[in-house]
């Protein structure tokens, strides 16, 4: 008689949630106050970062003093309508959004504070010298003033950060998938990978600028240049990685060798190629900021070196941001499509 136990008789394996409403089970009631702490504290930092701006006096003239404030108090309660959000959402029985506020509640706090701090150094004690070091609230008004050249420059930087990169990006899988499928084709692309390679990818703009036959044109090749790099080399090395085995038993199943390449090589090598397409993301964002104050006549990178030839390092500064906030963006859109592609790897959750 078997002794193996039935499918009713078997240990359920247990979800992600389930395993963290164990382990909420298992907080203490001091444990349960100091989270209910953290999740309070970004208010209570927001709300010093008010009052620091209101209370201590500045050192100099702050015009439009009141736009600043107004960004602070946008962020205070965008954060406690999020707050009530996730407890309603909690209450019905879905848990997820509590914990994404809970896990980032600290840097929550942490901007807030920062931004006061930022504020007491620039404009209430004048350490950070202005105008070289400007005070938020003159950088938030210097992007209102400008706004529509600022919108314009970052429509030009996206359509040249696309445009190389997709491109570059695809160029790249092709020869990528190729070379890591092939021998032959690795043979002779292999030696212009290694010596491409070493060369850093601002080295390549002098000699575009002056080369290309038109600035924009130069600068997509650079950032395509650097983004099909990366991308060759990760795709390349992702495919040639793949255990021979299932190319085996894919040919003993009657696999044909498109089907070997799109059904075997590529999802296996899928970690990687995305490896690839961040690091291709990062090199793309340096090479544009680099092209566009070098040569480019328009785009972010040049209107920060146009600002600061002017001296205005209010309009600088608002063009940094909107940098960062933009690299920002694309990098989170860029991890959110791998999460999703490789969602197979964390058990099939999106």
């Amino acid at each position: 008689m078997s002794n193996t136990p039935t499918s009713a008789e078997q240990p359920q394996k247990l979800t992600r949630q389930q395993l963290k409403d164990l382990e909420r089970k298992e907080l203490t009631p001091i444990q349960r106050f100091f989270e209910l702490i953290i999740m309070i504290l970004p208010l209570a930092c927001g709300l010093i970062a008010i009052a620091e701006y209101l209370l201590i006096p500045d050192k100099g003239r702050n015009a439009n003093p009141g736009v600043y404030l107004t960004c602070l108090i946008i962020l205070v309660v965008a954060y406690n309508v999020w707050g009530w959000y996730t407890a309603y959402k909690r209450v019905k029985g879905d848990k997820t959004p509590y914990e994404k506020l809970r896990y980032k509640a600290p840097l929550f706090a942490a901007l807030f504070l920062l931004l006061a701090f930022y504020d007491y150094l620039t404009l209430k004690t004048g350490i950070l010298t202005q105008p070289f070091v400007p005070c938020l609230n003159f950088v938030l008004n210097a992007f209102w003033k400008d706004r529509t050249m600022i919108f314009e420059c970052t429509i030009h930087t996206l359509w040249l950060l696309f445009l190389g990169y997709f491109s570059g990006s695809a160029l790249g899988l092709v020869t990528g998938i190729t070379c890591g499928y092939s021998k032959r084709c690795r043979y002779w692309i292999d030696p212009i990978i290694k010596f491409l390679g070493p060369i850093p990818t601002s080295t390549w703009i002098p000699i575009m600028m002056v080369v290309a036959s038109s600035l924009f044109g130069g600068a997509v090749f650079i950032i395509a240049l650097g983004s099909w790099f990366a991308v060759t080399v990760a795709s390349m090395n992702g495919i040639a990685n793949v255990d021979q085995d299932y190319f085996e038993a894919a040919r003993t199943l009657g696999a044909s060798s498109r089907q070997l390449v799109f059904r075997v090589a590529i999802p296996h090598a899928m970690p990687s190629i995305f490896s690839g397409l961040t690091q291709a993301m990062s090199s793309s964002c340096t090479a544009i900021m680099i092209a566009e104050m070098l040569g480019v006549k328009s785009g972010l990178g040049w209107y920060m070196n146009w600002s600061k030839s002017w001296a205005s390092y209010d309009k600088m500064f608002a063009a940094l941001f909107v940098i960062c906030i933009i690299f920002t963006v694309v990098t989170k859109s860029l991890e959110a499509v791998k999460r999703y592609v490789l969602r197979w790897q964390n058990g099939g959750e999106k």
